[in-house]
């Protein structure tokens, strides 16, 4: 057996630093339980240098493993320890892009792009196409995905990306800077933005942009499909085909700057509410084997409240470990959690 320690990616948010090690070794768990045969063990904490490490045991890491464990949320560097050395096992994550698509907005309210990142991996290793990471173009969709970082961690590991958000201005500032970011970047693309019309009648507004990491890709069709609504979650069935997501990821309102709405209801504390109306929505446009990750603040709505209403939407939440191994504290108001269900 080979031992391997991993460095985690320093991070600006000292409060998420101090659990970043404890959710990576949740994550690298599900990452050993989807897609690397459960042949890693001893997963721990080790200070090496001074510095904290994720050391864990295995038979020695191919070049596919490690293509998986690159792309690790809080990964920074990787190294197989032989004796008092520390030997770099290279990694090459999926990133497509220039990683300041995640890092460059800046914005009171925004999710921290690390924890994203895990909440879409952990989600796509619960869903049955997850021994495909590498090679599939997953489509997700992020139903309220406010000024997009959701989407834009999915446009870099190169997957089709859709949203939804009702907040006008969201939509607009997200629509601004995408097609600011693309241009700047020289990145090959065609962009649209404008209203989606019935019965003569203004519905919505709708971003959609076809991109491709390389001139090559765009000019034989290889492209990238990112697709925004600027409407209500619960209409999403209006704008999406049913069974043609692969993932649907969700960071829901936290209930503390902002409040999650409802159409019956308008603005409320509690996102149960909203997750009741929204959830048989979004499992509708799931395909079969696809996940479910919501991520929200258990100080406004209990684990199991929130488990049964995705049970309800018809979706089979995932208990076993490390999936109750998320809980961590954003602030003094948040204690964030995540949960992942399934489609049958």
């Amino acid at each position: 057996m080979a031992q391997y320690a991993l460095l985690i990616l320093p991070s600006t948010n000292r409060v998420y630093a101090d659990a970043s090690v404890a959710l990576t070794r949740a994550e690298l768990a599900a990452f050993n339980r989807a897609v690397l045969d459960g042949r890693l063990s001893e997963p721990a904490e080790e200070p090496i240098g001074g510095v904290p490490y994720v050391t864990f045991e295995a038979e020695r890491l191919g070049e596919r493993d490690a293509a998986f464990l690159a792309n690790l949320s809080s990964a920074y560097a990787l190294f197989e320890v032989v004796g008092d050395l520390l030997r770099p096992v290279e990694l090459r994550p999926l990133d497509r892009f220039d990683d300041d698509l995640l890092t460059i907005q800046k914005y009171q309210g925004k999710t921290n792009e690390l924890f994203t990142k895990l909440l879409l991996n952990v989600t796509l290793l619960a869903s049955a196409f997850a021994p495909q990471m590498l090679e599939r173009r997953f489509r997700v969709l992020d139903p309220l995905c406010g000024r997009g970082t959701t989407l834009n961690q999915a446009l870099m590991y190169g997957f089709d990306a859709a949203g939804v958000d009702r907040d006008q201005k969201d939509f607009e500032a997200y629509a601004a800077f995408i097609q600011t970011w693309l241009k700047r970047k020289r990145i090959k693309h065609h962009a649209e933005v404008g209203p989606v019309r019935r019965n003569r009648q203004v519905v919505a507004r709708r971003l959609r942009v076809d991109l491709a990491a390389s001139k090559d890709d765009y000019k034989a069709g290889e492209t990238q499909v990112l697709d925004v609504v600027n409407a209500d979650t619960v209409r999403s069935g209006e704008f999406f085909k049913p069974g043609t997501f692969d993932l649907v990821v969700a960071d829901a309102p936290y209930g503390v700057q902002h409040g999650s709405r409802t159409a019956g209801k308008g603005l409320a504390r509690d996102p149960g509410d909203l997750l009741a109306e929204g959830a048989p929505v979004w499992a509708g446009l799931l395909r079969s084997g696809g996940a479910l990750g919501i991520s929200w603040n258990t100080f406004v709505a209990r684990r199991e409240e929130a488990a049964g209403l995705l049970t309800a939407a018809g979706l089979r939440v995932v208990e076993e470990e490390p999936y109750g191994s998320f809980r961590h504290r954003v602030d003094q108001a948040i204690m964030r959690d995540i949960l992942v269900a399934t489609k049958p």
